[in-house]
């Protein structure tokens, strides 16, 4: 009887670890967006399996097998083991950059995996014995993947019942729907165009990178208004459709494709299927003979070539073939036309952008109080936008004045010790990388001040992350002075292009970006400007150690 007894305490305690446990994946699987297959694939890949229980367990398995230890005693150092493992098992709703959101949906998914996970240590019940043990710890993130593959069914049905409450609302308001989608670039397009169109009429944008359906269905029915005469909608691409999915949502009637890029490259493989997913936008906005402003660098592809020919009076191509960020000694071939907006140059100065612009037989001077040579091209796109609405260029102008900078995106911030931070940690790319470190130097020589870097590179580049990230540590070491590294085992080819440039720099190499601050703390001199560099989520940076 009383070995039952500790059987039954073993289970619960064994129940209170695993709570927890899966709580740790559920929160890789939310910032995966549930998904099944990214999730198991980050498992295996980072070998996210259990060891320190495990590797326990299996000494206990030893034991039980070479020695005469009562199985009441195996039990009750099984059950303290469990206890301990409950007991420093992290929580992902206080110790994560991005918190555990225990939403509705996510909730759901834990109650059903904690159902699961109860069915099968039932096994452990009638097979009480370390090795079942072990089974059971390692199979605790299949019980997740099994509770959210449950809910599928449920939570397609909530998401169609909202899709068609938004879809019908959209209709009823009828606002004129300006689509963006860009491999980067997108939110700040938005962003930009947002400020200026509000200038003119109320104006509802997708707030932040909300850009997936669910997202943009929630902001229909939560927010958009019947005043509203634009709505703005940032569009993402997962892959081949995805696009065209938001189309059906939410047919635009304008539409904006800011770049074509390595940005998650490792779900599209190549450039070619990058450029077919962005470009469904443009035929979208053609089937309702609407108007495509396009940068001129995402028509160096056939596929996008070949939708404008058919339909050169819809398009406004915008660009600079001549720009900064091309590689050096390269001219590039330029796909503008003479109706087509050209940028003629971009000044970063210390207090923001100065964009000469030619377009339609006038020029014009762009200046906003925002930093990164690549928003020169952002804001060029906007106008082209607003104008083609309807705008005045004098409004736009007056209201470009004052646009507000864009969090975590280039966002310069003067701090009370007298250091300056660019915050661009929000996400990063190889043209905004080069930008950024553009602006660290402008900055940094405007006030004879050190030039610090801080970055963990770039994600999601594929087969172009070793040659970009040599690339811009080549960078780095022209510009910076100082370069903190975070979790430099990612990006060793970033480390090799900066000590083979470094004329004497300083290189600093760190898991965390706590540990980064932590330096700087220590270290900083009041006229340091320093460039935060993207910021990796959770499930890149802090990969699991259980």
């Amino acid at each position: 009887m009383e070995e039952i007894a500790v059987q039954i305490i073993t289970l619960v305690t064994f129940f209170a670890f695993a709570s927890k446990r899966l709580m740790n994946y559920l929160h890789a699987l939310q910032q995966d967006d549930y998904d099944n297959g990214r999730f198991m694939r980050w498992v295996i890949s980072n070998k996210v399996f259990d060891s320190r229980v495990s590797q326990f367990l299996i000494v206990m398995s030893g034991v039980a097998l070479f020695s005469p230890i009562p199985p009441i005693i195996l039990n009750i150092i099984i059950f303290l083991a469990f206890i301990i493992a409950a007991r420093f098992e992290r929580d992902p709703r206080k110790s994560s950059k991005k918190a555990l959101a225990l939403t509705k949906r996510a909730k759901r998914i834990l109650k059903f995996a904690l159902f699961y996970t109860v069915i099968c240590t039932s096994i452990a019940f009638y097979m009480p014995f370390p090795a079942t043990w072990i089974i059971v710890v390692q199979l605790i993130p299949l019980m997740l993947i099994l509770g959210n593959a449950s809910l599928s069914p449920y939570e397609q049905a909530i998401q169609n019942k909202f899709y068609n409450e938004a879809r019908a609302k959209l209709d009823e308001v009828n606002p004129i729907v300006i689509g963006i989608t860009g491999s980067y670039g997108k939110t700040s397009v938005k962003h930009i165009l947002g400020h200026i169109l509000k200038q003119s009429a109320p104006t509802l944008a997708t707030p932040g990178s909300v850009n997936t359906i669910m997202g943009i269905t929630r902001i229909i029915r939560e927010q958009l208004q019947p005043n509203h005469k634009y709505f703005i909608v940032e569009m993402g691409a997962y892959g081949e459709g995805s696009i065209a999915a938001l189309c059906d949502l939410t047919p635009p009637n304008v539409g904006i494709i800011t770049s074509i890029g390595h940005a998650h490259y490792e779900r599209f493989k190549s450039l070619e299927a990058v450029v077919k997913a962005k470009y469904e936008l443009a035929e979208s906005v053609l089937a309702q003979n609407g108007t495509m402003i396009v940068h001129e660098k995402t028509l160096k592809f056939d596929h996008s070539r070949n939708i404008r020919q058919k339909a050169m009076d819809n398009f406004i191509a915008c660009g600079d073939p001549t720009s900064s960020s091309s590689p050096k000694n390269v001219q590039e071939f330029s796909y503008l036309t003479p109706d087509d907006l050209k940028i003629t140059s971009i000044e970063q100065t210390p207090k923001g952008l100065c964009v000469h612009i030619e377009w339609m037989d006038e020029e014009y001077t762009l200046r906003a109080p925002l930093y990164g040579i690549h928003h020169g091209h952002n804001i060029a796109l906007a106008f082209a936008c607003a104008m083609n609405l309807g705008m005045e260029a004098k409004d736009i102008k007056t209201a470009l004045a004052s646009t507000p900078q864009i969090r975590h995106r280039l966002e310069v911030k003067q701090q009370n010790d007298g250091t300056i931070i660019i915050d661009d940690a929000f996400n990063s790319n190889p043209p905004g990388f080069r930008s950024a470190l553009h602006v660290l130097g402008v900055l940094a020589k405007d006030r004879n001040g050190r030039a610090i870097l801080v970055t963990p590179g770039i994600v999601e580049l594929g087969n172009a992350h070793d040659e970009v990230h040599k690339t811009l540590g080549d960078l780095a070491a022209e510009i910076c002075d100082i370069v903190i590294v975070v979790n430099p085992d990612r990006i060793p080819t970033f480390i090799e292009g900066f000590n083979a440039n470094d004329k004497g720099k300083i290189l600093k190499q760190v898991d965390t970006f706590e540990q980064a601050q932590e330096w700087i703390f220590k270290n900083k001199q009041n006229t340091d400007v320093i460039l935060l560099e993207n910021d990796l989520p959770d499930i890149y940076e802090r990969i699991l150690k259980i």
